[in-house]
Protein backbone atom coordinates (compact mmCIF):
# COMPACT_ATOMS: atom_id res chain seq x y z
CA UNK A 1 0.00 0.00 0.00
CA UNK A 2 1.57 3.29 -0.74
CA UNK A 3 0.59 5.11 2.93
CA UNK A 4 1.02 8.56 1.37
CA UNK A 5 -1.08 8.19 -1.30
CA UNK A 6 -3.74 6.53 1.43
CA UNK A 7 -3.50 9.83 3.27
CA UNK A 8 -3.76 12.48 0.32
CA UNK A 9 -6.98 10.03 -0.77
CA UNK A 10 -8.45 10.37 2.92
CA UNK A 11 -7.63 14.15 3.44
CA UNK A 12 -9.45 14.34 -0.05
CA UNK A 13 -12.73 12.75 0.65
CA UNK A 14 -13.03 14.76 3.55
CA UNK A 15 -11.82 17.94 1.76
CA UNK A 16 -14.48 17.30 -1.53
CA UNK A 17 -16.83 15.77 1.23
CA UNK A 18 -17.36 12.81 -0.85
CA UNK A 19 -15.40 9.64 -2.84
CA UNK A 20 -16.80 10.74 -6.67
CA UNK A 21 -15.62 14.13 -5.92
CA UNK A 22 -11.81 13.16 -4.37
CA UNK A 23 -11.57 10.80 -7.29
CA UNK A 24 -12.11 13.56 -9.80
CA UNK A 25 -9.72 15.99 -8.19
CA UNK A 26 -7.02 12.79 -8.11
CA UNK A 27 -7.79 11.64 -11.53
CA UNK A 28 -8.51 8.80 -9.99
CA UNK A 29 -10.98 6.02 -10.67
CA UNK A 30 -14.10 6.05 -7.41
CA UNK A 31 -13.32 2.25 -6.99
CA UNK A 32 -9.47 3.35 -6.66
CA UNK A 33 -10.81 5.41 -4.25
CA UNK A 34 -12.77 3.17 -2.20
CA UNK A 35 -9.92 0.49 -2.17
CA UNK A 36 -7.48 2.96 -0.61
CA UNK A 37 -9.60 4.06 2.08
CA UNK A 38 -10.63 0.08 2.66
CA UNK A 39 -6.72 -0.63 2.48
CA UNK A 40 -5.75 2.72 4.60
CA UNK A 41 -8.44 1.15 7.73
CA UNK A 42 -7.29 -2.33 7.25
CA UNK A 43 -3.82 -0.78 8.25
CA UNK A 44 -5.06 1.23 11.16
CA UNK A 45 -7.00 -2.04 12.29
CA UNK A 46 -10.12 1.11 12.77
CA UNK A 47 -12.97 2.55 10.80
CA UNK A 48 -12.10 6.26 9.57
CA UNK A 49 -15.47 7.34 8.38
CA UNK A 50 -19.12 6.38 8.81
CA UNK A 51 -20.47 6.04 5.34
CA UNK A 52 -24.55 5.94 4.35
CA UNK A 53 -26.33 6.74 1.20
CA UNK A 54 -26.56 10.26 2.31
CA UNK A 55 -23.95 11.22 4.49
CA UNK A 56 -20.28 11.14 5.00
CA UNK A 57 -18.94 11.69 8.57
CA UNK A 58 -15.29 11.17 9.81
CA UNK A 59 -15.09 8.93 13.57
CA UNK A 60 -13.60 10.04 16.52
CA UNK A 61 -10.38 7.59 15.06
CA UNK A 62 -10.27 9.67 11.74
CA UNK A 63 -10.93 13.07 13.17
CA UNK A 64 -7.91 12.41 15.25
CA UNK A 65 -6.19 11.14 11.99
CA UNK A 66 -6.69 13.55 9.61
CA UNK A 67 -5.36 16.01 12.13
CA UNK A 68 -2.06 14.17 11.91
CA UNK A 69 -2.72 13.71 8.35
CA UNK A 70 -2.92 17.31 7.13
CA UNK A 71 0.29 18.06 9.05
CA UNK A 72 2.38 15.20 7.66
CA UNK A 73 0.90 16.30 4.29
CA UNK A 74 1.70 20.12 4.45
CA UNK A 75 5.57 18.85 5.74
CA UNK A 76 5.87 16.81 3.25
CA UNK A 77 4.55 19.51 0.50
CA UNK A 78 6.89 21.98 1.88
CA UNK A 79 9.79 19.42 1.31
CA UNK A 80 9.02 19.07 -1.98
CA UNK A 81 8.68 22.46 -2.55
CA UNK A 82 11.74 23.42 -1.18
CA UNK A 83 13.98 20.69 -2.90
CA UNK A 84 12.14 22.02 -6.69
CA UNK A 85 13.56 25.38 -5.94
CA UNK A 86 17.14 24.40 -5.46
CA UNK A 87 16.76 23.21 -8.84
CA UNK A 88 13.99 26.27 -10.32
CA UNK A 89 15.74 29.20 -8.19
CA UNK A 90 18.42 31.62 -9.75
CA UNK A 91 19.84 31.22 -5.83
CA UNK A 92 21.75 29.08 -3.80
CA UNK A 93 25.04 27.95 -3.68
CA UNK A 94 26.73 26.50 -6.62
CA UNK A 95 29.56 24.22 -6.24
CA UNK A 96 31.91 24.24 -9.61
CA UNK A 97 35.25 22.17 -9.90
CA UNK A 98 38.26 23.07 -11.82
CA UNK A 99 42.02 22.84 -12.68
CA UNK A 100 44.34 25.48 -11.16
CA UNK A 101 45.19 27.08 -14.37
CA UNK A 102 41.35 27.08 -15.35
CA UNK A 103 40.64 28.63 -12.02
CA UNK A 104 43.04 31.61 -12.44
CA UNK A 105 42.33 32.41 -15.90
CA UNK A 106 38.68 31.43 -17.10
CA UNK A 107 36.50 31.48 -13.53
CA UNK A 108 38.02 34.23 -12.03
CA UNK A 109 37.17 37.11 -14.49
CA UNK A 110 34.10 35.92 -14.70
CA UNK A 111 33.04 35.89 -10.90
CA UNK A 112 32.08 40.09 -10.96
CA UNK A 113 29.56 39.83 -14.31
CA UNK A 114 27.89 36.99 -12.96
CA UNK A 115 27.63 38.23 -9.19
CA UNK A 116 26.01 41.22 -10.76
CA UNK A 117 23.61 39.42 -12.72
CA UNK A 118 22.93 36.40 -10.24
CA UNK A 119 23.43 38.03 -7.12
CA UNK A 120 21.42 35.37 -5.06
CA UNK A 121 23.98 32.63 -6.38
CA UNK A 122 27.25 32.08 -3.74
CA UNK A 123 29.89 30.55 -6.44
CA UNK A 124 32.24 27.66 -4.12
CA UNK A 125 35.30 27.19 -6.39
CA UNK A 126 36.89 23.78 -5.60
CA UNK A 127 40.16 23.71 -7.16
CA UNK A 128 42.72 21.17 -7.65
CA UNK A 129 44.51 19.21 -10.34
CA UNK A 130 43.02 15.41 -9.94
CA UNK A 131 43.72 13.50 -13.08
CA UNK A 132 40.17 12.17 -13.06
CA UNK A 133 37.95 14.83 -11.24
CA UNK A 134 35.24 13.65 -9.34
CA UNK A 135 32.13 15.11 -11.81
CA UNK A 136 29.60 13.68 -9.52
CA UNK A 137 30.62 15.77 -6.54
CA UNK A 138 30.27 19.15 -8.02
CA UNK A 139 27.57 20.82 -9.64
CA UNK A 140 29.69 21.54 -12.73
CA UNK A 141 32.70 20.85 -13.74
CA UNK A 142 35.64 22.57 -16.02
CA UNK A 143 38.08 20.45 -17.63
CA UNK A 144 40.26 20.82 -20.44
CA UNK A 145 40.84 17.58 -22.76
CA UNK A 146 42.67 16.57 -25.83
CA UNK A 147 41.27 16.70 -28.77
CA UNK A 148 40.74 12.85 -28.70
CA UNK A 149 38.89 13.26 -25.55
CA UNK A 150 35.96 10.74 -25.35
CA UNK A 151 35.02 10.87 -21.27
CA UNK A 152 31.50 8.72 -20.51
CA UNK A 153 30.45 12.22 -18.69
CA UNK A 154 28.02 15.08 -19.57
CA UNK A 155 30.10 17.58 -21.06
CA UNK A 156 29.03 20.84 -23.28
CA UNK A 157 32.13 22.29 -25.42
CA UNK A 158 32.90 25.86 -24.24
CA UNK A 159 35.89 26.73 -27.08
CA UNK A 160 38.13 25.13 -28.85
CA UNK A 161 42.07 26.56 -28.51
CA UNK A 162 45.36 25.78 -30.19
CA UNK A 163 48.83 25.38 -28.36
CA UNK A 164 51.18 27.84 -29.78
CA UNK A 165 54.86 27.76 -29.45
CA UNK A 166 55.64 31.11 -27.44
CA UNK A 167 58.90 33.07 -25.97
CA UNK A 168 60.16 36.52 -25.08
CA UNK A 169 61.23 38.84 -26.97
CA UNK A 170 64.46 39.01 -24.68
CA UNK A 171 65.04 34.86 -24.82
CA UNK A 172 64.91 35.36 -28.81
CA UNK A 173 67.45 38.37 -29.00
CA UNK A 174 69.95 36.25 -27.13
CA UNK A 175 68.98 33.02 -28.39
CA UNK A 176 67.78 33.75 -32.24
CA UNK A 177 64.12 32.48 -33.48
CA UNK A 178 63.71 28.74 -34.25
CA UNK A 179 62.54 28.66 -38.16
CA UNK A 180 62.44 25.18 -38.51
CA UNK A 181 60.68 22.89 -36.01
CA UNK A 182 64.33 20.95 -35.60
CA UNK A 183 66.04 24.14 -34.74
CA UNK A 184 64.07 23.27 -31.23
CA UNK A 185 67.13 20.82 -30.58
CA UNK A 186 69.20 24.21 -29.74
CA UNK A 187 66.77 25.95 -27.98
CA UNK A 188 65.90 25.91 -24.11
CA UNK A 189 62.47 24.36 -23.63
CA UNK A 190 59.78 24.35 -20.86
CA UNK A 191 57.90 21.47 -20.86
CA UNK A 192 54.87 20.68 -19.15
CA UNK A 193 54.87 17.25 -17.06
CA UNK A 194 51.86 15.07 -18.44
CA UNK A 195 51.01 11.35 -18.20
CA UNK A 196 52.16 9.62 -21.09
CA UNK A 197 54.30 12.57 -22.94
CA UNK A 198 57.79 12.15 -23.53
CA UNK A 199 59.36 15.04 -22.33
CA UNK A 200 62.62 14.80 -24.63
CA UNK A 201 60.07 14.75 -27.40
CA UNK A 202 58.03 17.31 -28.92
CA UNK A 203 55.38 16.89 -31.12
CA UNK A 204 54.03 19.43 -33.39
CA UNK A 205 51.60 20.17 -36.46
CA UNK A 206 51.07 22.04 -39.58
CA UNK A 207 47.18 23.19 -39.56
CA UNK A 208 48.12 24.29 -42.98
CA UNK A 209 49.32 20.79 -44.45
CA UNK A 210 46.42 18.76 -43.56
CA UNK A 211 47.71 18.29 -39.61
CA UNK A 212 51.13 17.38 -40.65
CA UNK A 213 53.25 15.69 -37.39
CA UNK A 214 56.71 15.95 -36.80
CA UNK A 215 58.51 14.52 -33.58
CA UNK A 216 60.92 16.88 -32.30
CA UNK A 217 63.91 15.34 -30.10
CA UNK A 218 64.67 18.70 -26.86
CA UNK A 219 66.44 18.69 -24.01
CA UNK A 220 64.18 20.51 -21.48
CA UNK A 221 65.48 23.13 -19.20
CA UNK A 222 62.61 23.10 -16.80
CA UNK A 223 59.74 20.39 -16.58
CA UNK A 224 56.62 21.41 -14.23
CA UNK A 225 52.94 20.10 -13.72
CA UNK A 226 52.16 23.41 -13.03
CA UNK A 227 51.06 25.90 -15.80
CA UNK A 228 51.52 28.86 -14.16
CA UNK A 229 55.58 27.99 -14.09
CA UNK A 230 56.18 27.47 -17.25
CA UNK A 231 53.96 30.61 -18.22
CA UNK A 232 55.78 32.75 -15.43
CA UNK A 233 59.20 31.41 -16.60
CA UNK A 234 58.72 31.56 -20.32
CA UNK A 235 57.96 35.61 -19.59
CA UNK A 236 61.07 35.94 -17.75
CA UNK A 237 62.53 35.13 -20.57
CA UNK A 238 63.74 31.36 -19.73
CA UNK A 239 62.92 29.76 -23.06
CA UNK A 240 60.21 28.33 -25.38
CA UNK A 241 57.14 26.91 -23.92
CA UNK A 242 53.91 25.94 -25.34
CA UNK A 243 50.87 27.73 -23.80
CA UNK A 244 47.30 27.41 -25.32
CA UNK A 245 45.96 30.29 -27.16
CA UNK A 246 43.48 31.81 -24.44
CA UNK A 247 45.94 32.12 -21.95
CA UNK A 248 48.50 33.79 -24.46
CA UNK A 249 46.67 35.92 -26.71
CA UNK A 250 47.16 39.35 -23.87
CA UNK A 251 50.67 39.08 -23.91
CA UNK A 252 51.22 38.34 -27.48
CA UNK A 253 48.97 41.31 -28.08
CA UNK A 254 51.22 43.60 -25.78
CA UNK A 255 54.10 42.05 -26.88
CA UNK A 256 55.33 40.45 -23.43
CA UNK A 257 55.17 37.31 -26.00
CA UNK A 258 56.43 36.12 -29.48
CA UNK A 259 54.94 33.49 -31.07
CA UNK A 260 57.50 30.97 -32.93
CA UNK A 261 57.45 28.41 -35.53
CA UNK A 262 53.81 29.64 -36.82
CA UNK A 263 52.12 27.71 -38.44
CA UNK A 264 52.71 24.98 -35.59
CA UNK A 265 51.20 23.62 -33.04
CA UNK A 266 51.61 21.64 -30.49
CA UNK A 267 47.33 20.46 -30.74
CA UNK A 268 44.23 21.42 -29.80
CA UNK A 269 42.68 21.55 -26.64
CA UNK A 270 38.71 21.82 -25.71
CA UNK A 271 37.61 23.73 -22.48
CA UNK A 272 34.65 21.18 -21.10
CA UNK A 273 31.76 22.11 -19.04
CA UNK A 274 30.50 18.89 -17.52
CA UNK A 275 27.33 18.27 -15.55
CA UNK A 276 26.63 14.71 -12.94
CA UNK A 277 23.77 14.41 -15.06
CA UNK A 278 21.41 15.46 -17.58
CA UNK A 279 18.30 15.15 -14.82
CA UNK A 280 17.54 17.60 -12.06
CA UNK A 281 20.40 20.40 -13.35
CA UNK A 282 19.77 23.37 -10.76
CA UNK A 283 18.78 26.54 -12.86
CA UNK A 284 22.13 28.36 -11.22
CA UNK A 285 24.17 25.42 -12.87
CA UNK A 286 22.44 26.06 -15.99
CA UNK A 287 23.00 29.61 -16.11
CA UNK A 288 26.75 29.62 -15.42
CA UNK A 289 27.57 27.35 -18.12
CA UNK A 290 25.67 29.19 -20.39
CA UNK A 291 27.26 32.17 -19.02
CA UNK A 292 30.28 30.79 -19.46
CA UNK A 293 29.78 29.68 -23.02
CA UNK A 294 28.89 33.01 -24.02
CA UNK A 295 31.46 35.31 -22.71
CA UNK A 296 34.65 32.65 -23.20
CA UNK A 297 33.63 32.97 -26.77
CA UNK A 298 32.80 36.72 -26.82
CA UNK A 299 36.25 37.28 -25.33
CA UNK A 300 37.29 35.28 -27.79
CA UNK A 301 35.62 37.06 -31.19
CA UNK A 302 36.65 40.29 -29.32
CA UNK A 303 40.67 39.33 -29.19
CA UNK A 304 40.93 37.97 -32.41
CA UNK A 305 40.59 41.22 -33.83
CA UNK A 306 43.68 42.70 -32.39
CA UNK A 307 46.02 39.30 -32.54
CA UNK A 308 49.13 39.77 -34.15
CA UNK A 309 49.54 37.70 -37.49
CA UNK A 310 49.97 34.05 -37.33
CA UNK A 311 47.77 33.91 -34.61
CA UNK A 312 44.51 32.42 -34.23
CA UNK A 313 41.37 30.77 -32.57
CA UNK A 314 38.93 27.59 -33.49
CA UNK A 315 35.67 28.42 -31.81
CA UNK A 316 32.83 25.78 -32.19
Amino acid sequence: MDRLLSMRVFQQVIDQEGFAAAARSLDLSAAAVTRLITDLEQHLGTRLLQRTTRKLSLTDAGQSYLAQVRGILSAVDEAEASAREQTDEMAGLLRVHTQPVMAVYILAPLVTEFRRRYPKVVLDITVDSAALPPIEDFDLTILGAGAHYDANVVARPVIVSEGLLCAAPEYLRHAGTPRRPEDLEQHACLRLRQEGTRQREWRLMNPQEGDREVNVSVTPVLVANHTDTLLSAMLDGAGISAQPLDLVANYLRDGHLKRVLAPWITGRFTLYAALPSRKYVPARARAFMEFLIEQTRLKAAQAEKTWPAGVSAAVP
